[in-house]
């Protein structure tokens, strides 16, 4: 019950079936509903159509109506990139001055663009939050239809790494990562509808959930993951969830009336049951995800334990027990997934698919299509496989069969 109205609500997003308009995809959950796409490679990979430079950041790609929307940062500036799909020419721009924000890392956006009726939403990394669309009269460049920076116009406390969760849409309400657990902004003017109290926001997107027939959103703060109503920000539950410095930044993951979350430095992941109270049904070390959230196939999670820069893992833990199924020593990625196969990113520039089973990783393709470092879960959008770098390369690759 708790899942069954939340189709009817994200009704215009669930309709671009072959899209990924928003972070992790149409359903929120890092698969595609793509099927009869290429898997089988030689060493020499798919067939590249294009390549373009986009910027520094982790910015992840948004695809809506044969566009892409990404961000990055050169000389000074965020930029939000809006090109061709198809061709990788670039159709509009928009850019704003921002500081780079390297700190221990080489910095830049986080965040991934989100589109919905022609509308394209961006959160920035130090508060700026817009709505654009193309310009009408000058070619190449956005329109901003409206403008706010939460840190200065509503004191919001900015976390240590900047703002890196992606803009959520549900109903006519934009649902952003800030605060202790959200702030819901209108959709058409850009007004604070409400906010959280005070508190250094974590890192991961809100994740939509239904909670007693009333739209909810799961937020992490540094904390914390919580779960506040859409329409007041009211708080159902919270998890404390303390992660080393503060970086709770893989979205939760929900099935039915349970929710998993993990984290890096070791943290680890649970399982909890959502009820009037969390009810924990394991938790352990076996899927420390630190920054890029698992994806559930079947009764099990596909994801990568470990930091960055440290040995990480491709690993296969069971859903019900919190098991190691099995593991592969791939290094630091992420991932995402469509038909029942997994496609792997390493950290490295290593793309591998393989299919998603307990059985084990046996790839069917594998070739390197980038340098280090990747960070960012590749995106797979009719038939085309984007991947970006975090130097800002970003590469389209065919997957279409009988191309």
């Amino acid at each position: 019950m708790i899942r069954k109205l939340l189709p009817l609500l994200l009704a215009p997003l669930w309709l671009a079936a072959e899209d990924w308009p928003h972070f992790r995809g149409p359903q929120h959950d890092g698969i595609s509903r793509e099927k009869n796409w290429l898997t089988d490679w030689s060493e020499t990979g798919p067939k590249r159509l294009w390549e373009a430079q986009v910027g520094i950041g982790f910015s992840s790609m948004a695809v809506a109506e044969g566009r892409l929307y990404t961000l990055g940062h050169n000389e000074g500036a965020d930029t939000l990139y809006c090109l061709d799909a198809k061709t990788g020419r670039k159709q509009w721009s928009y850019s704003w001055l921002s500081n780079i924000g390297a700190k221990f890392y080489i910095g830049g956006p986080g965040s991934t663009p989100t589109v919905t009726d022609g509308r394209v939403y961006v959160a920035g990394k130090w508060g700026e939050v817009s709505c654009l669309v193309p310009h009408p009269k000058n070619a190449g460049e956005g329109q901003v239809l409206w403008a706010r920076h939460l840190a200065k116009e509503d004191q919001v406390r900015v976390p240590t790494w900047g703002f890196n969760g992606s803009p959520l849409v549900l109903g006519d309400r934009l649902l952003l990562n800030a605060g202790s657990a959200g702030v819901a902004l209108d959709l058409k003017t850009g007004k604070t509808l409400w906010k959280s109290a005070d508190g250094e926001a974590g890192y991961a997107t809100p994740q939509p959930v239904m909670l007693g027939g009333q739209p909810h959103v799961i937020v992490s703060s540094g904390r914390a993951y919580s779960a506040v109503k859409v329409a007041d920000g009211q708080e159902a539950w919270s998890l404390r969830w303390f992660t080393r410095y503060g970086v709770n930044a893989a979205d939760a993951i929900v099935d039915g009336d349970q929710v998993f979350v993990g984290s890096g430095y070791r943290k680890g992941c649970g399982l909890y049951k959502i009820g009037a109270e969390l009810t924990e049904v394991w938790k352990n070390k076996n899927l420390s995800t630190q920054m890029n959230a698992a994806v559930k196939i079947g009764d099990h999670l596909y994801g990568f334990d470990g930091d960055s820069g440290g040995p990480g893992k491709l690993r296969c833990v069971s859903w019900k027990t919190g098991e190691v199924v099995w593991e592969h020593a791939t290094g630091f990625g992420a991932l995402t997934a469509a038909d029942d196969r997994l496609i792997v990113l390493t950290g490295t520039g290593a793309l591998m698919t393989a299919p998603a089973t307990p059985k084990g990783f046996k790839p069917s393709g594998r070739t390197r299509v980038l340098d280090k470092d990747c960070w960012t879960a590749p995106v797979l959008a009719k038939g085309l496989l984007y991947c970006r770098n975090s130097k800002g390369h970003l590469v389209c690759l065919d997957l279409r069969r009988g191309q």
